[in-house]
């Protein structure tokens, strides 16, 4: 990959967020609120009355006539932190299969493209792009009305289970599910409220590799979601029939499989089915004790010889994620292990979302998350310590710090109601071996990175970095027979790297409005893809958060989303997906102006 690492120069004055276009962040919000608080759709609001009426400068297409007796309605869209909203686009719920396939020939027809949003938990534009104009034809599809059945299926031979489930599914309902049956999965990302198909789009993750001495689980994988997929059900273009129709593809059988478990929104999935394995219980342990320095040391030194270092809690337990709260010097640890019975100082739970602390904002941290927001961006290391103080005194007073049960219930953490934040996101692949070695060179350069913008004065990082590792996405981890690893998961192994055999995730947190938010990343991006080029490990990009940052935007440097991101896969395993996915979907129905721009 091109080396990025010569240093950005930095203005003495902040320069100014741009709005998105049409309503601002703000107002989208303020319509949504109001109309929820009501316990009315926007749609119905708005019954009776012009759309212009409705909200200055909404001007939407005209009403889609939509087939099957469907019913269009307006409804905004807010990503995760704000930064792409809408103040109403067309959308429907779709009820079956069929329906979107009616719904994909409608807007061939008629020059409409059709976006699923699932529940909107996401950073980067790969459902809509800040840009989408009011009078854009573009129709939203809420899968999570109707589309979220699931059942348990007959597994194949090397899995303890399977289960088909809609596209539509939060994972938490999902997992619970299958907890029911005594069955589980080893990754899951944090926040419970995503759905499977938002999770496969992107190939969501979680935090595991394996302990020393821990054994491979059948039905199991270190990977992420996708590596799961047994089958997939999707809308797809069919030539002979000159239609796009509902179709079914099996992994290992079908080469369109493993370019629709991470289709990055170029695909639309009705139904998937995924294997799992037998639940064992995990136990959870939180410490705030341990410096940054111990606990991110560089390999070999005196620090690290205390064996207290991210890597050394990995090879103990292989489930690690450290939260370090900007301008503090002591991580949030969180450790966990396999657990099949409960030990005598854990406190048994039966539901996810154990941390109350973090859920809901605590009063001190949201008066300075507000002044921070109305300008007084010098309290980011106020902030930052009163998130770390609630955290160690949350962890006590709910008795937290060590924790029992099913492994859904330990998995889940994050609920919608927490700080919304910005993140930037990078997968980095890498030897175990290595582990240490990346997360102590980020770790460094962060800080250095954090002190030096402080002393000048500004402050974009008011946030958390969060350090997570995980496998990557190995094919003998599937069931299915000549199953290969998904072309665009993040940690799909690199052809040029076979001795890389995990990744370690790092994302930097921020308020959405921080000025210069967007400088420092960019900062941060070009350390990081010349830093981890490939020589002992490679930094790749993570789909759902922020990257390629220019010093105003993110998903904005053409460099990286046509030359770096596919060039860190391998130009043979991007050609394939890209060329896949374009003869499924040839008249790019499930896409967007950004996706036409990275997935070519």
């Amino acid at each position: 990959m091109p080396d990025h690492s010569e240093s950005s120069s930095r203005p003495v004055a902040p320069a100014a967020s741009p709005e998105p276009s049409g309503l601002s962040r703000r107002g989208v919000l303020r319509a949504a609120a109001a109309t929820g608080a009501l316990g009315i759709p926007l749609g119905a609001a708005i019954a009776g009355a012009s759309p212009a009426a409705a909200a200055p400068g909404l001007v939407p297409a005209a009403v889609p006539d939509l087939p099957a007796g469907l019913v269009p309605y307006l409804s905004p869209y807010i990503n995760w932190a704000g930064e792409i909203t809408h103040g109403g686009l067309w959308a429907c719920a779709p009820r079956t299969g069929q329906d979107l396939a009616d719904l994909a020939n409608w807007a061939r027809a008629n020059g409409w493209r059709l976006r699923p949003r699932g529940k909107s938990h996401n950073w980067s534009p790969l459902t809509i792009t800040p840009s989408t104009g009011h009078h854009a034809k573009v129709l939203l599809l809420d899968t999570t009305k109707h589309l979220t059945a699931m059942e348990l299926t007959t597994p194949p031979p090397g899995a303890p289970g399977a289960v088909r489930a809609q596209a539509g599914v939060t994972l938490d309902t999902l997992m619970a599910f299958l907890a029911g049956h005594g069955l589980g999965v080893t990754n899951t990302p944090a926040p419970g409220e995503l759905t499977l198909g938002g999770t496969l789009a992107i190939d969501a993750h979680g935090t595991s590799v394996p302990a020393d001495g821990e054994s491979a689980r059948p039905g199991h994988t270190y990977g992420t979601l996708s590596n799961l997929v047994l089958a997939l059900t999707a809308v797809v273009w069919d030539a002979g029939q000159n239609a796009y129709v509902v179709k079914t593809f099996r992994r290992g059988t079908d080469e369109e499989c493993e370019a629709l478990a991470t289709h990055l929104g170029r695909g639309l999935i009705v139904e998937a089915e995924i294997q799992a394995g037998e639940d064992i219980p995990l136990r959870c342990q939180s410490r705030v004790d341990l410096t940054a320095d111990e606990l991110f040391a560089a390999p070999g030194s005196a620090l690290a010889a205390r064996g207290n270092t991210f890597a050394d809690f990995m090879a103990e337990s292989g489930r690690v994620e450290a939260i370090w709260f900007a301008f503090t010097d002591r991580p949030w640890l969180k450790v966990w292990s396999l657990s099949p019975q409960r030990p005598a100082t854990s406190r048994p739970v039966h539901a996810p979302y154990n941390y109350p602390f973090s859920d809901l904002i605590p009063t001190p941290v949201s008066r300075l998350a507000g002044l921070l927001i109305g300008g007084s961006w010098f309290l980011a290391p106020a902030l930052g310590a009163a998130q770390y103080t609630v955290a160690a005194t949350g962890l006590t007073a709910t008795v937290a710090k060590d924790l029992w049960g099913p492994s859904h219930t330990l998995q889940f953490y994050l609920r919608p109601t927490t700080l919304r934040e910005t993140a930037n996101g990078y997968g980095i692949l890498t030897r175990r071996a290595d582990v240490q070695r990346v997360v102590s060179e980020f770790a460094t350069s962060y800080r250095r990175q954090l002190a030096d913008w402080a002393a000048a004065g500004r402050y974009p990082i008011n946030g958390q970095v969060e350090i997570r590792v995980s496998g990557l996405d190995q094919p003998g981890d599937s069931a299915a027979p000549g199953a290969r690893p998904p072309l665009l998961s993040v940690v799909r192994p690199h052809p040029d790297h076979p001795d890389y055999d995990c990744v370690v995730w790092v994302d930097v947190l921020t308020q959405p409005t921080s000025p210069g938010a967007h400088e420092f990343y960019r900062e941060m991006e070009r350390f990081l893809m010349s830093t981890f080029d490939g020589t002992y490990a490679l930094a790749r990009v993570e789909w759902s958060k922020g990257w390629g940052y220019t010093d105003t935007a993110a998903w904005a440097d053409q460099q990286i989303i046509e030359s770096a991101v596919p060039a860190s896969y391998g130009t043979g395993q991007w050609a394939e997906a890209v060329s896949i996915l374009d003869r499924l979907d040839p008249h790019r129905i499930f896409g967007n102006a950004f996706t036409d721009q990275l997935v070519r």
